[in-house]
């Protein structure tokens, strides 16, 4: 079974961009799963963020749940908080070879 990349892309508020790389910081450094291989937060252009997570297995990222942890879910609201409306896209990769 190959390795599965999970992509969210999204505007942030250009106001609250200290408050969201503090945030993301914090959230860098709690989220941890069995099967998930790495977790960063990339900037395209100003204020356009992409958070990746890598994981091991389709089961791994299938099995992924970050609400475990009510920190994490509320780092997660406070990002929701900051996004730009409807600019967030999900995608899903799925390695082949």
């Amino acid at each position: 079974m190959g390795k599965v990349i999970f992509s969210i892309q999204y505007e942030i508020d250009p106001v609250k961009r200290n408050e969201f790389l503090a945030v993301a910081k914090e959230l860098k450094s709690l989220v941890v799963a069995e099967g998930l291989e790495s977790y960063s937060v990339y900037e395209a252009k100003p204020n356009h963020f992409e958070e990746i997570y890598i994981f091991v297995s389709k089961e791994a990222h299938e099995n992924f749940d970050d609400s475990a942890n009510e920190r994490i879910n509320l780092l997660i609201n406070k990002l929701t908080d900051i996004k730009v409306k409807n600019t967030t896209k999900y995608t899903v990769y799925n390695e082949v070879v």
